[in-house]
């Protein structure tokens, strides 16, 4: 019986040996020497006959046996962990380690602090927080809860309405003194648009839609990124026609610093969800989470006030 426990944490250690990514952090991270890492890595891998890392005196990289170990490693931790909190979730507050994913300038502005608030309110929980330019695949195991936008992601996941969200085309009032505002979804050929690489988004093409018709159109421009809230500020520069999630423009719209154009034709909606692997519905601290980020997107001050950046 003693051998469960013992697998148990030698996936423990080898997940985290990959995480670190060098013996030497390991080691630092595991408090040990740097020889005791790479002692029980060759323990490891003689005992299931089979090498699971490619290692320099810097770096190391996955073997294909070491990708399928990894793997399912992370799945049946996770599923011990699940299980244990299911069982106990009953008889104590939520605890142990969630991971949560986001994109860059949405985590730094409102998860992190979002994050602080539930640290406070649950402290027996251990929070990860990674930024990232793309959302990590739905079949990604690296992470308990992903904070993303669009439409609802398919039914091979959980996915929890936080917010309702659309995207608007605006330009600041300075460009469209100059250019003018288009009439229709064709004139924007004609205009700058400010692109902006995300995701699996079809870079330069936007599609419009008022009532059943729609209309795709190749837009163009001299400025592009990946960091939405870079678009935004270039629009705000006078540089020009930008579409942009309505919580991150919303404040500029009141004030008047940008102005919507093609009011009556919709853009593709950008609802804020929080996504997690079926196996998570009866995690406590998944549950926890979800329930108040639920809670805070839901409160009238936080979706006035707009949100900024994702």
């Amino acid at each position: 019986m003693a051998a469960v426990p013992a697998a148990s944490s030698e996936m423990q250690f080898f997940s985290a040996l990959v995480r670190c990514g060098s013996l030497s952090a390991a080691a630092r991270e595991l408090e040990v020497t740097t020889p005791a890492v790479s002692k029980r890595l060759a323990q490891l891998e003689a005992r299931l006959g089979v090498r699971l890392l490619a290692r320099t005196t810097r770096r190391i990289s996955l073997t294909a046996e070491g990708e399928v170990y990894l793997e399912n490693a992370r799945r049946i931790l996770a599923d011990i962990d699940d299980m244990e909190s299911a069982v106990a979730r009953a008889l104590s507050a939520p605890k142990g380690l969630l991971r949560v994913n986001t994109t860059l300038g949405f985590g730094r502005s409102h998860i992190a602090p979002l994050i602080s608030q539930f640290a406070k309110a649950h402290p027996e929980i251990q929070v990860q927080l990674q930024l990232t330019v793309d959302p990590p695949p739905l079949s990604d195991d690296a992470f308990d809860v992903c904070i993303r936008f669009g439409e609802a992601p398919d039914a091979r996941v959980m996915a929890r309405l936080l917010a309702p969200n659309r995207r608007l085309l605006c330009a600041s009032p300075a460009y469209l003194a100059r250019h003018g505002a288009p009439k229709s979804p064709a004139e924007l050929a004609q205009h700058s648009c400010i692109g902006i690489r995300q995701g699996d988004q079809a870079y330069g093409t936007w599609r419009l839609a008022t009532g059943r018709r729609s209309e795709t159109v190749k837009v163009r421009g001299p400025l592009s990124t990946n960091d939405g809230e870079i678009a935004v500020n270039w629009a705000l520069a006078g540089h020009g026609i930008v579409m942009r999630a309505e919580w991150d423009i919303a404040r500029y719209l009141r004030s008047g610093r940008l102005k919507q154009v093609l009011e009556n034709w919709q853009t593709p909606p950008a609802d804020i969800y929080a996504v997690y692997p079926q196996r998570h519905q009866v995690s406590a601290r998944v549950r926890a989470f979800v329930d108040f980020a639920a809670e805070h997107f839901g409160k009238p001050a936080t979706r006035a006030a707009g949100l900024v950046g994702w």
